[in-house]
């Protein structure tokens, strides 16, 4: 191969990895018809003609869910969510990724639904490597059946962040340096779905669903999806570049004014943290606790 040929090689080659890296990420917008489709019961999806918006429904014959086309690695996903209203007791409501392996990695929102007159408790997890056990959980400061509100996921390099409203709820640090699994390799789909969960999901179990009170619908609108679609090859979507722009430095942590926000979610609304366990753990709690959160 001459001189020359090596060069203009390697200018194709350079030429095609700028192409792939700027294809490799995508914001999209609002249908769901176009970006997701339908893993079970059809029949209790409604969508509307537009595609901008659809809802679950569940009632004694069937729940139902969906599941993004696409898989990501790293990103920022937000979907507008209103919730099952009412007696919504034994009802969950799931908005998560996930890699569908057998040492899966996920990242969690599920709202747990409650009597009459009592808040939704909103759980977060995070699996990594195949383990979780990291079960956060809040009272949200609104009525989240009332309105549609914005539940977001922030997943980089540096940190998973749980956002209701831009307000972030829930911080999970990579600390893989120290030995703490973190998701960082493979690539997660988008899920939704709302199920009967009334074995455990509200009292422990004890509140159960009462049919008489549906069916219970769940409303989801807005959505965007801005992360770094899976083509089979992890460095596009680790790179630091204007496309992937979530594994900037200053993503890395929270601002201040997040900061502020955070402390006051974990002062006046957490009612659990694994981290708080003990008895749980037999006083020996995951490595991640004793770490900094952010």
């Amino acid at each position: 191969m001459t001189k020359y040929s090596r060069i203009t090689v390697f200018i194709g080659l350079l030429i095609l990895n700028l192409i792939q890296i700027s294809v490799s990420s995508v914001v999209s917008v609002g249908d769901f018809n176009r970006d997701f489709y339908t893993t079970w019961s059809p029949s209790h999806i409604k969508t509307s003609a537009d595609g901008r918006e659809r809802s679950l429904v569940l009632d004694k014959e069937s729940g139902a869910g969906f599941s993004s086309n696409e898989m990501f690695l790293f990103g920022q996903i937000d979907m507008q969510i209103k919730l099952v209203p009412g007696h919504s007791a034994g009802t969950v409501v799931a908005f998560y990724l996930t890699s569908d392996q057998p040492n899966r990695d996920e990242i969690d929102y599920e709202f747990l639904g409650n009597v009459a007159g009592q808040p939704y408790i909103l759980q977060t997890n995070v699996f990594a490597d195949g383990f979780d056990n990291r079960e956060e959980r809040i009272n949200l400061w609104f009525d989240p059946s009332k309105d549609f509100h914005t539940y977001s996921i922030l997943w980089n390099l540096h940190q998973i962040v749980f956002m209701v409203d831009w307000i972030p709820i829930r911080v999970y640090k990579n600390h893989a340096d120290k030995g703490v699994a973190f998701p960082r390799w493979q690539p997660m789909s988008i899920k939704i779905s709302l199920w009967n969960g009334d074995s455990w999901a509200t009292g422990g179990g004890r509140d159960k669903i009462n049919w008489t009170k549906g069916p219970f619908i769940a409303s989801f609108r807005n959505y965007k999806i801005d992360g770094c679609v899976w083509r089979g090859n992890a460095r596009f979507c680790r790179g630091d570049s204007s496309t992937n722009w979530w594994n900037k430095d200053r993503f890395s942590t929270l601002t201040g004014t997040q900061r502020r926000f955070f402390k006051w979610v974990r002062k006046n609304h957490l009612v659990y943290d694994y981290c708080h366990d003990n008895e749980r753990f037999q006083n020996n709690l995951p490595k991640e606790c004793s770490l900094p959160k952010y």
